[in-house]
């Protein structure tokens, strides 16, 4: 007797024995109770999840005649029966099934109506069952509209697809539609370990996780891959044979390599790499289940009580759980962006190992760490100019009224190369801040809170105390901070600089100039690039200005956007003043109790 695969030998013969699929069991079983049947049903899902089976079920269920030859329409058909055993076998008389796949045509679907004319002959009902009815023509769908909209009493339509967006929808709205899901990778090896015990097969349960992924949902491949791997093990399941016959990467080689990325080490994950190259490993697969072990991972960090509830029949929930905790959860979510893009890098490398490598590397050059440097200029050290500039400056904001202090000699420096000096010309004296400009003290303590009134609006100058906490220091401002000021905005009212390169100008202090090269100053690494400053030296050379641009990053008080930012909001308030001074505000605040809406008011 010929060997009957266990795809086909354990096909379910009824509602009860359907596996994963139980939101489309309990609506075919209810309807058939109280039999409120539709006359065309259209079952949609991947391949392998039950479509075929249930359209076999619901005709057996249709036409069962139970065992005694008295039975009616029923949700759990007998299976005994002379309909049940022909529909089960495939020769049942008024069960037609039609692949639409290589019947596609409307010369076939017009031979099928042609018998819809005709009474069952042997059951109860006829059942139509159309499988892959999104591959029929359009004038095959439209023959058959109106004998799907009003078929004969006796008749019902079935149809399957794994494609529901191609079947129109003058066919979708005549049919009652149910999506059968993709089913867990837990069902499956529930099933297997099932059909296991019942062959009476060996299997280690590690073999059968890697079945059940590797079935991705559907229950007809984990079948048939373990038909395979039965062969392939001579009778028996082990996790290195099913490993061997998938060709998936040992959990051991993921774990190496994500413990080394956590710790920074490229020597391993290159190593590791080669260790995949030398075996024949694939370079998709490592990915594939690096971003299964990353997933368990951002999930553990984000919950730390799943940790509790893992499955201790696991043997790698323990090694998940210790990653999770060695590596932080930005760089997990990271390295599962890079794994996931990165499988469709492989194809387009000449060797997809490199490509692999490529792909872990990447973590490395883009780990966050506290000090970034740039790739080609040393961190220049502070000038002792600029520590007497600073010195002098603070010294004038905490006491205004006396001169500038002169520091103590500052230790030497380290020399650098003269490539990298930025020859800077003392300034003689400090310029003292400009009558009424907005000077805030950042040492001495803050001015005694007065009690007020609660007010709608905010009083005045409470924008300014948020402005200055939102950019952390105080405005202190100077001839290059006004000189600097003009010129940047001469650059944006004739727009001869573009997005970046305004952000660039408006967003850095001026902190020394001499007669061919000026240094500013931005607290933002991403805004020192060199396209950036190129193209601002540019434009200050429109204006006269032909000089060389540094930029170093550091704490920034002066700059036109915290000035811009300071104008507007002083004409802001001026704006809610005039309105709140305005008599007939006040009486209309005084007579009706009205109140100003906050920020609807802006200065013309």
């Amino acid at each position: 007797m010929s060997y009957l695969v266990l795809a086909r030998k354990y096909r379910p013969r009824n509602f009860e024995e359907m596996v994963g699929q139980e939101h489309v069991v309990q609506a075919l079983s209810n309807a058939l109770t109280t039999q409120r049947l539709h006359h065309a049903y259209l079952f949609t899902g991947t391949r392998g999840v039950g479509k075929t089976t249930v359209s076999r079920i619901l005709a057996k269920s249709l036409n069962c005649q139970g065992p005694d030859g008295q039975g009616g329409i029923t949700a759990t058909p007998c299976g005994v029966c002379q309909a049940c055993k022909d529909i089960d076998s495939g020769r049942f008389v008024d069960y037609t099934e039609l692949d639409a796949a290589s019947n596609r045509g409307v010369d076939e679907v017009q031979s099928l109506l042609e018998q819809a004319v005709y009474k069952p002959v042997q059951g109860r009902f006829k059942v139509f069952m159309i499988d892959e009815v999104h591959m029929l023509t359009n004038t095959a769908f439209n023959a058959m509209l109106k004998t799907l909209e009003e078929p004969p009493e006796y008749l019902k339509f079935v149809l399957a697809t794994t494609d529901p967006q191609k079947v129109p929808v003058t066919v979708l709205s005549r049919c009652l539609q149910f999506n059968l899901r993709p089913m867990a990778p837990e069902t499956v090896l529930e099933h297997l370990t099932q059909v296991l015990q019942t062959e009476q097969v060996p299997a280690d349960v590690q073999a059968l996780r890697l079945l059940a992924r590797a079935a991705r949902g559907s229950m007809r491949d984990a079948l048939s891959l373990t038909d395979q791997a039965i062969a392939f093990g001579n009778g028996t399941l082990v996790e290195a044979g099913v490993r061997q016959m998938l060709g998936t990467v040992d959990r051991g080689h993921v774990f190496r390599l994500i413990d080394a990325l956590a710790a920074g080490d490229g020597k391993t994950v290159v190593e590791t790499s080669e260790t995949l190259r030398r075996d024949g490993l694939s370079a998709a697969s490592t990915l594939e289940e690096m971003t299964t072990v990353l997933q368990a991972m951002a999930v553990l960090q984000a919950v730390p009580a799943r940790a509790e509830l893992a499955d201790g029949a696991d043997p790698d929930a323990a090694e998940t759980a210790r990653l999770a905790a060695a590596m932080p959860p930005d760089e997990t979510q990271l390295l599962y962006s890079l794994c996931l893009h990165g499988r469709g890098e492989l194809g387009l490398a000449p060797d997809e190992y490199a490509a692999l490598t490529m792909v872990l590397l990447r973590l490395l050059a883009f780990k966050p760490s506290g000090e970034k440097k740039t790739l080609n200029e040393p961190v220049r050290p502070v000038l002792p100019v600029e520590r007497r500039v600073a010195a002098s400056v603070q010294a004038a904001v905490l006491v205004p009224d006396a001169p500038p202090a002169i520091p103590a000699p500052v230790a030497p420096v380290v020399s650098v190369p003269p490539g990298h000096r930025l020859p800077v010309v003392e300034p003689p004296a400090l310029v003292q801040p400009r009558q009424g400009a907005a000077t805030v003290d950042a040492v001495q303590p803050a001015p005694a809170v007065v009690a007020m009134q609660v007010r709608v609006q905010p009083p005045p100058g409470a924008r300014d105390m948020a402005s200055e906490k939102a950019f952390g220091t105080p405005l202190v401002t100077s001839e290059d901070g006004d000189f600097w000021h003009d010129t940047v905005m001469q650059l944006v009212v004739a727009e001869t600089i573009g997005a970046l390169t305004r952000e660039l100008a408006l967003q850095s202090q001026l902190v020394a100039r001499d007669v061919d090269q000026w240094l500013l100053r931005v607290e933002r690494e991403s805004l020192n690039q060199g396209a950036s400053r190129e193209k601002l030296q540019v434009a200050l050379a429109t204006l006269g200005h032909d000089i060389k641009l540094a930029v170093e990053i550091g704490n920034v008080v002066d700059s036109p956007a915290r000035r811009n930012k300071l104008a507007a909001e002083a004409r802001q308030r001026a704006a809610e003043e005039v309105i709140h001074n305005d008599p007939f505000v006040q009486s209309m605040m005084r007579d009706f109790d009205a109140r100003i809406v906050p920020g609807t008011l802006r200065p013309a």
